[in-house]
């Protein structure tokens, strides 16, 4: 049997005048899965995350969530769902409970209701000893888990994660990672954006990278790393100011390689062969690695390395 999607988009357009943010992307969601958008600084994440929300109009192309168009349908659709912004848009003076109470009576829920809801809620994010306490006394990490306790007080379908764990410390994004992958074992649908690869993979089933406002590539982490780059990487640094110079003499070694300021990269099947050639041909670098691709490979070989304002 097969299910229809969550959420379809099909040739999916966004346009601010003459600039086009989003240029005819198409992409499906699946029910329960983690649907992760990676890609640089205006590559379109933020205005197609909007339009899912049902927050921005399409300019053109097809949108469906839940079977309904946000065009027509946006305040049942945001009744279902729930976003985590990037950034924390807590009521810093009031209790960590209130903040959720609060919220929640956008959503017409009834007071006792609520209330059940919050403590389950606080529970779950860890935050049941602190729900007296002014928001403006947590930590980052605690109020991030505000943030996404509060975006599951209407117990939505579909949760809008951007950049969940910007700026956190490793304890506390992995905290958050276990309370998502949590959500998913009970069933919700996670749509993440994220600049993090570990996070990428950690998280997301399948994921689409964006690059000026199209998609240049789909599938799962390991679907994109097989597809895009080699099994290992070979990173070699020399006892120069420049590595130019070795261009001509690793090429042969590698499918690809890539010269950076403080070393070069091949990209090549067999890490450990590879090397070992580079010794028997009197090439001593100052220092090698060999480890495998990784996702962040994928991203920089698609997107570029060069910084996007």
């Amino acid at each position: 049997m097969t299910t229809q999607p969550i959420l379809q988009a099909r040739d999916l357009v966004k346009r601010f005048g003459e600039f086009t943010a989003v240029d005819g992307v198409s992409f499906s969601v699946e029910r329960g899965e983690s649907f992760g958008f990676l890609g640089p600084n205006g590559a379109g994440k933020t205005s197609t995350m909007r339009m899912i929300s049902a927050v921005s109009r399409p300019t053109a192309g097809s949108l469906s969530v839940f079977d309904l168009d946000p065009r027509t349908h946006g305040p049942e659709i945001r009744g279902r769902i729930g976003v985590v912004p990037q950034e924390d848009t807590l009521e810093l003076e009031l209790s960590v409970r209130l903040n959720l109470e609060m919220f929640g009576r956008y959503f017409d829920i009834p007071r006792a209701v609520l209330r059940e809801r919050a403590s389950e809620l606080l529970a779950f994010a860890q935050l049941s000893e602190r729900a007296d306490d002014r928001v403006d006394d947590l930590s980052g990490g605690m109020k991030r888990r505000l943030t996404i306790a509060r975006a599951l007080i209407n117990q939505p379908e579909i949760l809008i994660l951007d950049e969940p764990t910007t700026g956190l410390d490793p304890q506390a994004r992995h905290l958050l990672w276990d309370r998502l992958y949590r959500l998913k074992r009970e069933g919700v649908t996670l749509i993440i954006t994220t600049h993090y690869m570990d996070e990428a993979e950690q998280l997301c089933d399948r994921l689409v990278v964006m690059d000026h406002g199209s998609i240049v590539a789909s599938g799962t982490p390991r679907e994109l790393i097989t597809h895009h780059s080699t099994r290992e990487v070979v990173e070699l640094r020399f006892d120069t100011d420049s590595h130019d110079g070795y261009h001509d003499r690793l090429a042969p070694f590698a499918q690809w390689l890539e010269i950076l300021p403080d070393r070069v990269l091949l990209y090549v099947d067999e890490g450990d062969a590879t090397l070992q050639r580079i010794h028997e041909q009197r090439i001593t670098p100052l220092s090698s690695l060999v480890r495998r691709s990784s996702l962040e490979d994928v991203f920089l070989r698609l997107t570029g390395r060069t910084l996007v304002d």
